[in-house]
């Protein structure tokens, strides 16, 4: 006779550099978007919570922020709750994509994680569907030289390669527990954090490479409307400068329209109902190095 593998339930951080495909990562596990994604660096502004059922058990992925040496006060505050998470967690998973060479940022993070000794460490080379099958050996054997891994996982969460493998092998490491979120529940995000979230991935789409830092999104109403079927959002786009505002309307309003079409494509599916979006854009000048801004937006 073989016995069952007892339950196991924990909390587990994927760290890497930005946009190595963290956040890509946690929606394929999740089976759900949970955490928005962009081509853009540090689009992850806080910790996001993701919930994945197995039979086995149950992980509790947080999608941080990319690890990285800041520039202002936001990217400060940013690795912060990189820092902060990263204490709690029972397992980190190390993320570098399989198609770029191991550089000075993920030897940085790979020496941070030292300062975790109780979580339980595992590499996970990502995008592995973008590179060839010579580059992705060449990249699982850097990795291994990194440290010593209690698992080396490449995969594409994109193409859904590998994803139940890495699944088992980070439930294998959780501690024996019962489950700690209802089998129904994906998420722990609010509706108007999941909300503020798609407005800024559409804000994101198609901007200048300074824009997507200088952006933030605070919502002042979601109002369901029961007698029409629909809900009204009301929110605020932040940038830092007067210019920024004007490429983010674009001309005559074009741009700002096509956001918040991209906007509610997302939002609609999420509350079950058609939504009236209203997107203003306003000036916080300087906002990512301001306390008291950066509080005011909830950083």
């Amino acid at each position: 006779m073989t016995s069952t593998p007892e339950y196991r339930a924990g909390f587990v951080s994927f760290v890497g550099r930005p946009n190595v495909g963290k956040s890509t990562l946690t929606n394929a596990l999740v089976g759900e978007k949970v955490a928005i994604t962009s081509s853009k660096p540090q689009t992850t502004r806080r910790a996001i919570r993701g919930i994945v059922h197995h039979k086995s058990g149950q992980l509790v992925l947080v999608d941080t922020p990319g690890m990285h040496r800041p520039r202002t006060l936001l990217g400060e505050r940013l690795n912060s709750v990189v820092q902060d998470t990263l204490g709690d967690v029972d397992v980190i998973g190390f993320c570098v994509p399989a198609d770029e060479k191991i550089g000075p940022g993920d030897r940085f993070i790979n020496e941070q994680l030292d300062s975790f000794p109780r979580a339980k460490k595992v590499a996970i080379v990502t995008k592995i569907d973008a590179a060839s099958k010579a580059a992705v050996a060449e990249q699982l054997l850097a990795v291994s030289a990194l440290r010593d891994w209690e698992a080396i996982v490449p995969l594409s969460a994109v193409s859904r390669i590998q994803l139940d493998t890495v699944a088992a092998e980070l439930i294998k490491l959780l501690p024996v527990s019962p489950q700690l979120y209802p089998s129904d529940q994906v998420t722990e995000e609010l509706l108007e954090d999941r909300v503020s979230e798609f407005i800024r991935e559409a804000a994101l789409e198609g901007v200048q490479d300074e824009l997507p830092h200088s952006l933030a999104v605070t919502i002042d109403d979601i109002v369901e409307r029961d007698d029409r079927d629909l809900v009204e959002v009301y929110a605020n786009l932040f940038v830092e400068r007067d210019s920024q505002k004007g490429i983010v309307i674009g001309h005559k309003g074009q741009r700002l329209r096509e956001v918040g079409e991209r906007a509610r494509a997302q939002i609609e599916p999420l509350v079950g109902k058609q939504v009236f979006l209203s997107i203003r854009v306003k000036v916080a000048k300087d906002w990512q190095r301001d306390p008291k801004q950066l509080g005011r937006l909830g950083f």
